[in-house]
Formats: C-alpha cells, structure tokens, sequence
C-alpha cells in the first residue's frame, strides 16, 4: 500500500532519479504526498490522482430525486 518511491517511479515507467524531480512538480497538482508516518505515498491515492488527471474518474455526486417518504414501505 506504501512503495517505496523508486518502487513508485517503477510502477510509472519513470527514472527513479527523474521522478524525484517530476513528483515535486505533481505534488503541486494535487499527487498525494509522502505520508510522514509510513515514509510514503498512499498508492491507491497515487493511482486516483492519476485516472482524474487523465479523465477516467469522473466521480460526481447523484441527483437528488425527491423526498424520502418511509411510510410508503
């Protein structure tokens, strides 16, 4: 859940001394950081940055659609 952050370059096809330079840079557009009590990044939030980044997770609210009406059961 935590990889090291070569593991993390890895995983992303990246020079793990380029993705030092490139994760200071992310950060600032919303890549989770270092969590400073395991030493790491989050990976499944590492991978979500990624999908929004690239439009694939479009999470949006749902439409209310109307009043609950329990007595209805």
């Amino acid at each position: 859940m935590f990889p090291s952050e070569a593991e993390v370059a890895r995983r992303l096809s990246q020079d793990p001394a380029r993705w030092s330079a490139m994760a200071i840079v992310l950060e600032r557009d919303g890549l989770p950081k270092i969590d400073p009590l395991m030493g790491a990044r989050y990976w499944p939030a590492v991978q979500a940055y990624w999908n929004r980044r690239y439009g694939l997770s479009r999470v949006e609210a749902s439409a209310l659609d109307g009043q609950e009406n329990l007595d209805a059961l």
